[in-house]
């Protein structure tokens, strides 16, 4: 691993990266990371996350993995968290899909971070990252959205501009391209 991350973002990366050693073990894909968790990697924590999104079909498999790393899924009056927290993390893991970008992402080009004896994390692509971000801001929900779509792709300048193209096109509907993530103008 080059990049530097917060501590506690590295904490959570080494944790999940346990997590999906259990499920490969037991002869399971390992599950893929998404959301904020994905844009605090590609920005090496310059935007960071409050929790960890995961994309896995199978589900109970990777929170019996979390249970057996520790982590407790809390209930109760005031629990604002549909995920699985650790006493010792500041951050919380949530299954958010059964299929990255509901099929839409390709699944080649996800990325795989090495954590050593932790073992493997796999995160979605930056592309898909960027326009799934770029999706959330045409929506008009989230227009915070465009300046983490923005940030993951100076970053990365060696991103694949046709896929990433397509994809922005596609997540936005038609809506947004490439240049409106690159400029000020929307």
């Amino acid at each position: 691993m080059t990049a530097t991350y917060r501590p506690e973002f590295e904490a959570a990366l080494r944790t999940f990266a346990r997590a999906s050693a259990i499920m490969v073990a037991q002869g399971f894909e390992a599950p893929i990371l998404v959301g904020g968790a994905a844009v605090e990697i590609f920005t090496a924590s310059a935007v960071a996350t409050g929790d960890l999104d995961v994309v896995t079909a199978r589900q109970e498999r990777f929170e019996a993995a979390l249970r057996e790393l520790g982590f407790v899924k809390p209930s109760g009056p005031g629990m604002s968290t549909r995920g699985w927290i650790h006493a010792e993390l500041q951050l919380s893991f949530e299954v958010v899909s059964t299929v990255l970008l509901d099929g839409l992402a390709d699944r080649d080009r996800v990325v795989t971070l090495d954590f050593g004896a932790d073992g493997m994390v796999r995160i979605i692509s930056v592309e898909d990252m960027i326009a799934d971000r770029m999706g959330q801001f045409a929506s008009g929900t989230a227009p915070e959205m465009r300046k983490q779509a923005r940030a993951m792709l100076v970053l990365h300048s060696d991103v694949d501009r046709a896929y990433l193209a397509d994809r922005v096109i596609e997540e936005t509907a038609g809506g947004y391209r490439i240049e409106d993530i690159e400029t000020d103008r929307v």
